[in-house]
């Protein structure tokens, strides 16, 4: 059972730092839509690239749009919160249990 939670443990430290590096691009994101970025250029493209599919999906459900405001980032930035305090605390509750 101790292989099993140290297991748990660090997969609980790698969603951890996962759901970190991905909350720091939607707020990259967020920054950038406030300027007029170069479009071609390959540090702007990767983020728009890995924010697009989530964002997109969040104004498709819920098209709210406060006045020209895009709050989109904020809900998924809420969401990986949620997800580093549920998820992850609870993978590391389970692993401690085991240990």
């Amino acid at each position: 059972m101790l292989v099993l939670g140290n297991f748990l443990y660090a997969l609980a430290v790698v969603v951890d730092y996962g759901l970190t590096i991905y909350l720091w691009v939607v707020i990259a994101r967020a920054v950038l839509s406030w300027v007029s970025p170069d479009p071609y250029n390959p540090i702007v493209r990767f983020i728009h690239n890995v924010t697009e599919p989530v964002l997109s999906r969040i104004r498709r459900v819920l098209p709210l749009n406060l006045g020209g405001i895009d709050i989109s980032p904020i809900i998924v930035m809420m969401a990986v919160i949620f997800l580093q305090k549920f998820l992850v605390g609870s993978l590391v509750g389970l692993s401690r249990t085991m240990m």
